[in-house]
């Protein structure tokens, strides 16, 4: 009984699928005409499809430069987290890193003017930061 079930539940799936691939259709089978249909022929204009082909690679190709430019500001402001978080002088969980176009971004707050020092020195000594904006507050 079992190995009807599957046999007749994978004829219907066979089916289905057919009749949604538009390889047969319901009333062909009910008047007895079991032949498979052929799909109609679409006419494709090739100059339309290459033309939006072109639009689809230069948007990826817009796409592609701002995921690269957003890993590089990430990968700058990880490298001078990292920088202050192994210096003495500098505690970095009081302070925001944020680049943006390769210009770095300082803000928070901070116990002393040696320590905004630094901080901004390792933001500056950092390869490829173009500029530092420094947005520190010394606590009195």
């Amino acid at each position: 009984m079992r190995l009807v079930f599957r046999d007749v539940l994978i004829l219907a799936v066979v089916a289905v699928g057919a009749y949604l691939l538009g390889l047969w259709s319901p009333g062909d089978v009910m008047m007895g005409r079991w032949r498979w249909a052929m799909p109609k022929t679409v006419s494709v204009d090739t100059g339309a499809v290459r033309g939006r082909l072109n639009q689809v690679e230069q948007q990826a190709g817009r796409v592609v430069q701002k995921v690269d430019a957003f890993a590089a500001d990430a990968e700058l402001s990880g490298k001078i987290k990292s920088k202050m978080a192994l210096d003495d002088v500098v505690h970095v969980r009081t302070i925001d890193v944020s680049t943006t176009d390769r210009v770095v971004t300082l803000a928070g707050t901070v116990r002393s003017v040696a320590e905004r020092d630094q901080a901004l020195r390792l933001a500056r000594d950092t390869k490829g930061v173009t500029r530092v904006v420094d947005h520190l507050v010394v606590l009195p």
